[in-house]
């Protein structure tokens, strides 16, 4: 029988286990991944994850409006004969902005025509939907926006809407 010098069997002890220094790597490796796992969803959550909160709008008290005399239109239906009534106002960024576009007859008046112009585009069966109003908002407040040039449209308000059929 040869006797391999790395096992030495001494009566009364279990034979070592070749790879005890491996396995015990190994549960340390496994215990720095949970570890580190743990820790990193313990920061992440607590930081706010990676997405910042979104700036706060301001306050509906801080914004301007502008408003409009109503608007009464031809619709672009055929035949010439369904008519639109809107009364209509821009909220703009602020309560100075709105005061200087007020105080600006030719500035006032653009917007009143780019919003008028858009209005006599339209047909009457979208805009009796809750979807062609929404649309329609959106176009004007793309139309009067670009008009503004350094100010932005933030919403269009409708008091009134009536569409004679």
């Amino acid at each position: 029988m040869s006797e391999d010098p790395e096992l030495k069997i001494v009566e009364g002890q279990a034979p070592k286990k070749k790879g005890g220094m491996k396995t015990m790597i190994l549960i340390v490796v496994a215990l720095l991944v949970v570890g580190g796992g743990g820790g990193g969803a313990w920061w992440w959550m607590h930081r706010g994850g990676a997405v910042e909160a979104a700036p706060k709008e301001p306050a509906l008290e801080t914004r301007g409006l502008i408003k409009f005399e109503p608007f009464m239109v031809n619709l672009a239906d055929e035949g010439g004969s369904r008519f639109l009534k809107a009364t209509i106002s821009l909220v703009v960024e602020d309560a100075a902005t709105a005061k200087k576009i007020e105080e600006a007859p030719v500035v006032a008046s653009r917007l009143r025509s780019d919003i008028l112009e858009l209005l006599t585009e339209q047909s009457a069966p979208p805009l009796v939907t809750p979807e062609g109003k929404e649309s329609l908002k959106n176009a004007i407040k793309a139309r009067t926006s670009a008009a503004l040039e350094d100010k932005k449209v933030v919403d269009v308000l409708f008091s009134e809407f009536v569409v004679q059929f």
